[in-house]
């Protein structure tokens, strides 16, 4: 039998109980402060680079060398070298003090054409599937999505796909009491069939959006990435044409393994979009660069903390003013 979970008082979680940030700060600056662990180690290089001196092979090998401690990756760095090289020609430019803007040109490149907006009203329902490794933050990210899709108006269903995981079911319980969406859930069985019932429950409900969760996939266990696309399948069974969006969420601490999570669930997937989680706990803010030079998907949300409105859709120039600017 399917459990719905309206019945049981939700038991205090702590991660759901976190306060929001300071209502005084604006988005830009709780991003700002998000990404500190980030710029404090890319920021505070580049300022003595930038600080003014003779353009040459030397700065060059200097800037190779912050980008790629910053998990920028060896691909996006040779990209981002001879974009800033070739504006530094056709402009003139000679001295270091000019390089940071040349440098958030090219970032701006490379970034902006990720950055494309979600739109969920091309379908009732629009059925978003969520995948990622164990630890990525899905199940947090789904009540955050929640949240974010009821602040315009939209009714939500959570579908509670991750049969294989107690402890992720009783989150999503939390998430869908809090913001009071109705959660389907089987705590044993197919989780195919979780996602069949609780697409039919939200047709028969007119609900707006689906916010499908998956179990945690190494991407290296390609039975289990097998699987995850069998429930793909029953999805366009259930609707066709559904999942309308597959969401990968990555965690940004793992740097360059985001970058292969990318390509191998993409290749089984076919992920439409991106979620970086927990940027404010990583000085590997420059795997946003890595994913874009190697498979470039859009990026729908970035996640800098806890608090259930620190997840935001994706702003390339935000963003880049957030990570270089002091």
């Amino acid at each position: 039998m399917f459990d719905f979970f309206k019945k049981d008082k939700p038991q205090p979680n702590p991660e759901a109980d976190k306060t929001a940030a300071e209502p005084s700060k604006s988005w830009a600056e709780r991003l700002k402060q998000g990404l500190s662990k980030t710029r404090n180690q890319l920021g505070n290089q580049l300022a003595g680079l930038f600080g003014g001196g003779k353009i040459d092979a030397e700065v060059y090998e200097e800037l190779e060398t912050i980008l790629l401690t910053s998990d920028v990756g060896i691909s996006a760095t040779e990209y981002l070298l001879d974009d800033i090289k070739n504006r530094v020609k056709r402009q003139s430019l000679d001295d270091t003090i000019q390089l940071k803007a040349a440098l958030k040109a090219a970032l701006s490149d490379l970034l902006l054409p990720l950055e494309k907006p979600l739109e969920t009203s091309t379908h009732q329902p629009f059925i978003i599937m969520l995948a990622g490794v164990n630890g990525a933050g899905k199940t947090t990210t789904i009540g955050k999505l929640a949240k974010h899709f009821q602040t315009q108006g939209k009714s939500v269903l959570i579908a509670a796909g991750d049969t294989f995981r107690a402890a992720a079911r009783e989150q999503l319980q939390v998430w869908g009491e809090r913001n009071n969406v109705h959660v389907v859930a089987q705590s044993s069985g197919d989780p195919a069939a979780v996602m069949f019932d609780a697409i039919n429950s939200a047709r028969a409900k007119n609900i707006d959006i689906v916010l499908a969760d998956t179990a945690g996939r190494l991407p290296t266990q390609m039975h289990l990435m097998d699987e995850i696309a069998k429930v793909k399948r029953v999805m366009d069974k259930a609707l066709p044409g559904a999942p309308h969006e597959v969401l990968l969420v990555l965690d940004a601490n793992t740097g360059q393994n985001a970058v292969s999570q990318v390509k191998i669930f993409d290749d089984a997937l076919g992920v439409t979009g991106l979620v970086l989680s927990k940027l404010d706990g990583t000085a590997k803010g420059g795997v946003i660069a890595a994913i874009a030079q190697a498979r470039p998907i859009p990026i729908r949300y970035i996640g800098i903390g806890e608090a259930i409105d620190d997840l935001r859709p994706f702003d390339a120039q935000e963003f880049i003013d957030a990570l270089l600017d002091a």
